[in-house]
């Protein structure tokens, strides 16, 4: 590792901060330094690592003050701010350490309660640990390289010949004021010191400037990178076996068996070079099995993952069989854990948290699975366990790898102040729920897009046009796909790459369709097979591919379709558009026959004189001037003299979409056209 500090660079970020509140030339530089830290993922993921500063602010009756800033919960030092730096006042915190003791509870307001700002966010739990140190800039993180070395039952002895006494240990204590009045105890004990080795936890530097206290943590982690690297060299291993299990084969039924019937899951999946060595070891069952390699990842990937191992099994019922037996297994052995641990703490009220994986090894398939209540918790995952994987592999090249045991490491998973980081938000009536939208690029299809994303879901979009279709899918957050939706392969390979990306489906809005026009009487086969391949066919060959991850998942799903009025009320010239429009109609009472008995369901909306681009503005123009209308007054044609907008469709799109006993449904949106209501 090297450093990345800039003298012109910190510049920078002093002059940025000048004027900024609550903010001085330390604390930009502090900014500066825990941005360099927080944007190495070899260093910190997600929120990880801590820093601080010691320092002078004024509070509000204008009196400089001595304070501690310190990384604020919530706050990832990847992209901090002085704002995510909450200022406490220090001459009182450091006074805290007099006492024997501290409850996390007393710890957490005494914290707040000296906060200069008591907006702030709350001071990271190792508050007390930073203020206790006396140097001025303290950097703390959970470095891979590092935590191969202290995650050995050697640690002391390979620690010392890396180090030497410019970095003291510190047997591992869980975070809190323990750990606080240990550190300091340890730091004072080896004045030479120029930082701390936490063991099974990460390494803490310090330094009168910004730069020392980063610089040191770069000499640190790349000595450590350093001595891994020679041992791993030198084991020289051989590149893994080529995949012998499809992942495709086996993801939905695997999803479907996640939560019980009770909660869904997103999939992140992983390959690489790495992983498939990791998961293709022979000794699999054993390192990965001893627990995470720093006790923080805990909460996000539990202590062990799920073998899921489907060599020499039977695609289909062989693999259903073996996916159930292995979450049973692993639920079980959880639940266990957890009776364990609350017998062993008979005062403590424990409600156990579920029991299902986060991360999912398979051997055979080469991949690894991060699973989560969310996207995001999904990549969390899988981001935190790729780099167990350099973790464990490191540590076995020096050494053995060792976590903590499991009181440990259950204290941390039931803290409470762990748990606060998982944050507590109301939950939308579609989170968990993998949708596919069609024709997404703009029109009904955009707004049904932005109805369901608001509701929760996560979005895989497609459509033919690129630019538009990039434009909603970067607004949203959503996966999409460039596919034009009359070539049947690239329609059901979408499908497939929604399932890959996310995990699954769990509904799908086939929303594309194009109005061409002609007689009915001349018009010609080919017209009529262009708008048959778009209107009618390419709706089949969604839902259908759609429908068969339904069954193997057997969670059910929704399939909505866009029809339209004209398959119960035609229009001149509309044959070649109004023909496949009503074989939809039909299509979808089919599905929702054959649907019904594996909880899917199937429903469509027909909507009329919505402003979408499906027709031309010059045809619009004729059709309003054959009614003797103003274009305006056309769209408000209806019963009830209002013109229906995208947003109303898209209304119904999501109604349908949480309507549970509700199949088989043509639900129109038209302002009221008793010619055109089903019958």
């Amino acid at each position: 590792m090297q450093s990345r500090w800039s003298d012109q660079d910190a510049r920078t970020y002093i002059e940025r901060y000048a004027n900024a509140p609550h903010a001085n030339e330390d604390l930009a530089l502090r900014v500066y330094s825990s941005r360099l830290i927080g944007r190495e993922p070899s260093l910190v993921l997600h929120g990880g690592g801590n820093t601080s500063v010691k320092t002078q602010l004024v509070d509000d009756t204008g009196e400089l003050v001595d304070v501690l800033c310190v990384k604020g919960s919530g706050w990832d030092l990847g992209d901090i701010e002085p704002a995510g730096l909450p200022a406490v006042r220090l001459d009182t915190l450091t006074g805290l350490r007099a006492l024997e003791a501290m409850s996390d509870e007393d710890m957490v307001n005494a914290q707040r309660t000296r906060l200069l700002d008591a907006s702030a966010p709350n001071p990271s739990v190792e508050t007390l640990l930073h203020a206790f140190l006396p140097a001025k800039f303290i950097d703390h993180s959970h470095a891979d390289a590092i935590l191969a070395c202290v995650d050995q039952p050697e640690a002391a002895r390979i620690c010392a010949s890396l180090f030497g006494d410019r970095l003291a240990l510190v047997p591992y204590v869980m975070p809190g004021f323990a750990l606080a009045k240990l550190a300091a105890e340890v730091a004072e004990a080896n004045p030479k010191a120029e930082g701390l080795l936490l063991l099974q936890h990460g390494l803490f530097t310090w330094g009168a400037s910004a730069r020392e206290s980063y610089e040191r943590h770069v000499w640190a982690v790349d000595a450590a990178q350093r001595y891994a690297g020679s041992w791993q060299q030198a084991q020289d291993p051989s590149a893994s076996a080529a995949p012998s299990v499809e992942p495709s084969r086996f993801y939905p039924e695997l999803r479907g068996r996640l939560g019980e019937g009770q909660r869904r899951y997103y999939f992140d999946m992983r390959s690489s070079d790495a992983i498939r060595r990791f998961v293709d070891r022979e000794d699999l069952a054993a390192v990965s099995q001893r627990g995470p390699v720093t006790p923080d990842h805990v909460i996000r990937t539990k202590a062990s993952p799920l073998l899921l191992d489907l060599r020499g099994r039977q695609a289909g019922e062989g693999d259903v069989a073996e996916i159930e037996r292995a979450l049973s297994e692993f639920r079980g052995a959880y639940q266990a854990y957890v009776a364990r641990q609350a017998q062993a703490r008979p005062h403590r009220s424990i409600k156990a948290l579920d029991p299902d994986p986060r991360v999912i090894l398979a051997p055979g398939a080469g991949v690894m699975i991060g699973v989560g209540s969310s996207p995001k918790a999904a990549r969390v995952a899988a981001d935190l366990y790729e780099h167990t994987i350099d973790v464990i592999e490191a540590a076995e090249a020096i050494g053995s790898y060792q976590a903590l045991p499991e009181t440990d490491l259950f204290d941390m998973e039931y803290w409470s102040l762990e748990q606060a980081k998982l944050g507590k938000s109301q939950p939308r009536a579609l989170d968990g729920h993998i949708v596919l939208v069609s024709g997404a690029a703009r029109g009904i299809g955009e707004a049904t897009a932005r109805a369901f994303a608001r509701a929760g879901a996560s979005l895989y979009l497609i459509d033919r046009d690129a630019e538009a279709l990039a434009a909603v899918a970067s607004s949203l957050g959503a996966a999409s796909e460039i596919v034009d939706v009359s070539d049947e392969q690239a329609l059901r390979r979408s499908v497939q790459n929604c399932a890959l990306t996310y995990g699954g489906l769990d509904g799908v809005v086939s929303n594309a369709g194009y109005a061409p026009q002609s007689p009915i009487a001349s018009c010609s086969t080919k017209l009529l097979q262009a708008s048959f391949a778009v209107n009618f066919f390419a709706h089949q060959w969604l839902a259908s591919e759609a429908f068969s991850v339904f069954e193997r998942q057997g969670m059910g799903g929704f399939l909505l379709f866009n029809a339209s009025k004209a398959a119960f009320n035609p229009g001149p010239l509309f044959g070649p558009y109004a023909l496949p429009k009503a074989a939809l109609v039909a299509l979808t009472k089919q599905y929702a026959l054959e649907g019904g008995p594996l909880g899917v369901r199937a429903n469509a909306v027909n909507a009329d004189r919505i402003r979408t681009g499906l027709m031309s503005s010059e045809d619009v123009q004729r059709r309003a001037a054959a009614r003797g209308l103003e274009v305006d007054a056309y769209f408000k044609s209806n019963l009830l003299a209002r013109e229906v907008t995208s947003d109303d469709v898209a209304a119904a799109f999501l109604h349908l979409a949480l309507a549970q006993s509700t199949t088989g449904c043509v639900l129109t949106v038209d302002g009221g056209n008793i010619a055109a209501s089903p019958r």
